[in-house]
C-alpha cells in the first residue's frame, strides 16, 4: 500500500544535538524484550534512490519487509519495496507521523536532509535507528564532523577553515593561499564544490556552495589542497554482538573522478603496510565515535605512509559499488546484515573495478530505442568478466543523475580497470 503525505517545507531544519543510542543486540527492544515478531519486524528506508533499491533487495533476501520512503513518488526503491510512502523528508512532524503509523522495528536513514528530530523521536520510543540520530546530524554538517575528527579525536586532516560570508572566505584565501577547495557545510559528495586558483574565484565559489543542496546554508568549508598519491574509501563495518562492538574492514577501494561525468573505483588499492595500519586506525576512531551498526565509507587521502581523514558516509555509496562483484558480500549486504545483527565477512573474491556514468547538470532524460539498448548491452557484456546496470527510473535523491554502472573483475586491478573502461566506452553510445 502506498501512503502519501504532503506538508509545507519548514522554515528551519532541526539543529538539536542528540546523543548516540545505547547499543543493544539486534531484535531486542529498549526494555530488553524480544521485538522480532512478524507484526513488527519491518525495515523503513528513509531515502529511496538507486542505492536504496539495492539495499531493499538485501533486506528482503534476509526475510524483512521493506517500507521505502522519499519526498517524491515513483522513486527507484518504491518499485521493489513491499510498501512505500511519500513525505517531506525534512518535515519532522510529517516524518514522525509516517514512522508512527508504519511502526517498523528498524529505521534506516539512506538520504541527506532528513529531519533529525524525527529520528530522535523514533529512537526514544524504542525503534532501532541507523545510523544513530547523532551520526545523521554529524554527517549532515561538515563543520561538526570536521571538528569532531580534528579537534576531538585528533585525526590528521588537510588544513581547513570555515567561512560565513564572501568577506570571510576572501580573508581565508588570502591567508591560506591557492589552490583552495571550497565545499558547502552540507551536501552530497562533490555538490557545490569548487577549486579556487585566484581571488577572483572566491565569490563564484561562495555562491556555488551556498546554493547547493535542498537546505539553505550560509557557511562553507575551505581546505588546502594536499598533494597526495591517491584517495581511498575504506568501507568499515561496525557490528554489535554479545561481547560488544566489533569492526570489520574491506580491502581499500581506490577511486578518482573522470571527465566530470564518470567516477572510477577499483579494489584493492595497493598501500604500504604502514599506511594501511594508519588508515584502519583513523577509520576505527571516527566510526566508533559515531557509533551504531552498519557500513561506514571512510574517505582518506594517502601520500606514502601518511594518511589524512577527509570525510565519512554512514551508508553505502557509489565508490563501494565495485563490491557488487569484487566481494562475497556487497556493501548493501554488509549494511543489511550489520543492522540486523547478523554475521558479516569482508572477503574479497576477485580484484575488480567499477565506473559510474552521470548525466550532465543540464541534461534531459531521453528515450532510448530498445534495439539500441540490446545491441549496446550485447557488446558491453562481451567484455570478459563484465557486468552492467542501467538506471532508467528518476532518482531525485542525488544531485547527479546516474545513467549506468559498468563492472568488471580480473586477475589483477590493472586488467579490471582496462575492462571496465571498455564497457563504459560501449555504454556511452546510449547517451
Amino acid at each position: 500500500m502506498t501512503e502519501t503525505t504532503e506538508s509545507p517545507e519548514p522554515e528551519d531544519t532541526p539543529a538539536e544535538a542528540a546523543e548516540a543510542q545505547p547499543e543493544r543486540p539486534a531484535d531486542q527492544s529498549a526494555d530488553g524484550s524480544a521485538a522480532g515478531s512478524a507484526a513488527r519486524s519491518a525495515v523503513m528506508l528513509l531515502g529511496s534512490g538507486e542505492l536504496s533499491r539495492e539495499l531493499a533487495w538485501a533486506f528482503q533476501r534476509l526475510g524483512r519487509e521493506v517500507i521505502a520512503v522519499d519526498r517524491y513518488a515513483n522513486a527507484p526503491a518504491h518499485g521493489v519495496a513491499d510498501r512505500s510512502a511519500v513525505v517531506k523528508m525534512n518535515d519532522a512532524e510529517a516524518l514522525t507521523a509516517i514512522i508512527d503509523r508504519a511502526d517498523p522495528l528498524y529505521v534506516v536513514a539512506e538520504s541527506g536532509g532528513i529531519a533529525v528530530d524525527a529520528l530522535i523521536a523514533a529512537a526514544e520510543r524504542g525503534l532501532e535507528v541507523f545510523p544513530s540520530p547523532r551520526s545523521v546530524r554529524m554527517t549532515q554538517d561538515r563543520e561538526g564532523l570536521r571538528r569532531l575528527a580534528a579537534d576531538e579525536l585528533g585525526l590528521p586532516t588537510a588544513p581547513f577553515w570555515f567561512a560565513g560570508s564572501v568577506e570571510e572566505l576572501t580573508a581565508v584565501a588570502e591567508h591560506a593561499g591557492f589552490p583552495l577547495v571550497v565545499k558547502p557545510v552540507a551536501g552530497m559528495r562533490g555538490e557545490g564544490q569548487s577549486v579556487l586558483l585566484r581571488l577572483e574565484d572566491v565569490e563564484p565559489a561562495w555562491q556555488r556552495a551556498i546554493a547547493a543542496g535542498r537546505t539553505p546554508q550560509n557557511r562553507v568549508l575551505a581546505e588546502t589542497v594536499v598533494e597526495v598519491d591517491y584517495e581511498i574509501t575504506l568501507l568499515t563495518v561496525r557490528t554489535t554482538g554479545p561481547t560488544g562492538p566489533a569492526l570489520h574492514f574491506c580491502e581499500p577501494i581506490g577511486h578518482r573522478e573522470g571527465d566530470g561525468d564518470v567516477l572510477e573505483a577499483w579494489q584493492p588499492q595497493q598501500m604500504t603496510p604502514a599506511a594501511l595500519d594508519v588508515a584502519k586506525s583513523i577509520a576505527a576512531r571516527i566510526v566508533n565515535a559515531l557509533g551504531g551498526r552498519g557500513v561506514f565509507g571512510v574517505e582518506l587521502l594517502v601520500r606514502g605512509d601518511e594518511v589524512y581523514f577527509s570525510d565519512v558516509r554512514t551508508r553505502p555509496q557509489d565508490t563501494g559499488l565495485v563490491t557488487l562483484r569484487s566481494q562475497r558480500l556487497s556493501e548493501f549486504e554488509l549494511h543489511a546484515r550489520a543492522i540486523l545483527g547478523m554475521h558479516v565477512d569482508t572477503i574479497m573474491i576477485s580484484p575488480g573495478a567499477a565506473e559510474v556514468t552521470y548525466a550532465g547538470a543540464d541534461s534531459v532524460p531521453t528515450e532510448i530505442a530498445p534495439g539500441n539498448v540490446t545491441a549496446a548491452l550485447a557488446d558491453a557484456l562481451a567484455v570478459a568478466e563484465s557486468d552492467v546496470r542501467l538506471f532508467n527510473r528518476p532518482d531525485e535523491s542525488d544531485p547527479r543523475r546516474r545513467l549506468g554502472l559498468a563492472l568488471a573483475t580480473a586477475p589483477d586491478v590493472v586488467t579490471a580497470r582496462d575492462r571496465v573502461r571498455r564497457v563504459t566506452g560501449v555504454l556511452r553510445k546510449l547517451w
